[in-house]
């Protein structure tokens, strides 16, 4: 049985505001926590008016504070948008808040346009090929050496376990060199799904705190009571999608008939050229294409994103997805 967490975008609807999809991700992370997920994970994206997480860490503090059990992280933390210092600092002060439950994903993309990006990094020359080595600088603030003479307080010996994150053969080659959990966001970039799957389980070298490599996968789903239904809410995030790849990103639009039409079913035949990997439908619709997927790529944990304008169709699809987990055995 392998587990199945939430990916949040903190996404903000056409016509409401990010005071609202605040409360909606937390609402979302009881939900889920009580379904039995095993983590909320909150991305970082910049300058997009559909998406409030651009500040994660404050995020991942508003929903830890209001959940219990549930683990909380970035998935992720864009690390050349950051001095490593700040990042161990900020969650080592997660850690000490809230001990046991906090995660950091890191990404070496910006998260946003080249323009953003250029505001964002700490000097102008911030190579993404430095990632490694940042990596690596992050690690140490972590576990410092005898006498290292900057040291992240909190941060220093507090245990926050790191994942890579990646959606090229790049993100696999550091998450096996380091011995550290793969995240592939197949979500949104599957095209070299299977390659940089196959390079991390092939060159994995174990680690102290992973003996064996560690896959998590991401899918888009969209869930509801019938797939007719499914498709009208999964309209909303084609819309997104199309309107981000034109690069004109907007708010995340109401469904639309139009866009719900040319929804295309999944099939595991073809996932070595799917753009991306998405189940939009009922229970059975869904259960079966999860089944497929799993049995393809036997990945170790599953991470769900769902882009649904309605909040209350949003946490339905959660449920539905909860509910087929259980019952085909990927999730705890």
């Amino acid at each position: 049985m392998i587990p199945v967490s939430v990916l949040d975008l903190a996404p903000i609807t056409q016509g409401s505001d990010a005071a609202t999809a605040f409360r909606h991700s937390l609402d979302l992370a009881q939900h889920v926590e009580k379904w039995g997920y095993r983590r909320f994970w909150i991305a970082e994206h910049h300058n997009m008016p559909g998406i409030a997480s651009a500040a994660t860490t404050v995020v991942m503090a508003h929903v830890a504070a209001g959940t219990q059990t549930i683990r909380v992280g970035a998935g992720g933390i864009m690390l050349p948008n950051h001095a490593p210092l700040v990042i161990a600092e900020q969650f080592g002060t997660l850690e000490s808040l809230f001990p046991g439950r906090i995660d950091l994903g890191l990404g070496r993309a910006p998260g946003s346009d080249h323009t953003t990006a250029r505001a964002l990094r700490r000097t102008l020359m911030s190579d993404p090929d430095a990632f490694p080595h940042e990596v690596l600088e992050l690690l140490s603030y972590f576990h410092p050496e005898e006498g290292q003479a900057v040291r992240a307080v909190p941060g220093a010996g507090l245990t926050v376990p790191l994942y890579i994150l990646g959606s090229s053969l790049f993100g696999a080659q550091v998450a096996a060199m380091f011995g550290l959990p793969f995240a592939f966001a197949s979500h949104f970039a599957a095209q070299q799904m299977i390659p940089a799957v196959d390079i991390y389980r092939t060159r994995f070298k174990s680690a102290d705190t992973l003996q064996a490599p560690y896959v998590i996968l991401g899918v888009n789903i969209v869930a509801a009571d019938t797939d007719d239904e499914a498709r009208w809410h999964a309209s909303s995030g084609r819309q997104a999608v199309a309107s981000l790849r034109a690069g004109t990103p907007i708010q995340l639009p109401p469904p639309s008939e139009e866009w719900a039409k040319d929804i295309v079913p999944f099939d595991a035949a073809r996932i070595d050229t799917a753009q991306s990997i998405s189940l939009v439908g009922s229970a059975q619709t869904v259960s079966e294409g999860m089944h497929q997927f799993v049995e393809r790529m036997r990945p170790d944990e599953l991470i769900v994103v769902s882009h649904v304008f309605d909040h209350v169709a949003r946490l339905r699809s959660y449920e539905i997805v909860s509910t087929v987990a259980r019952k085909i055995g990927i999730s705890q």
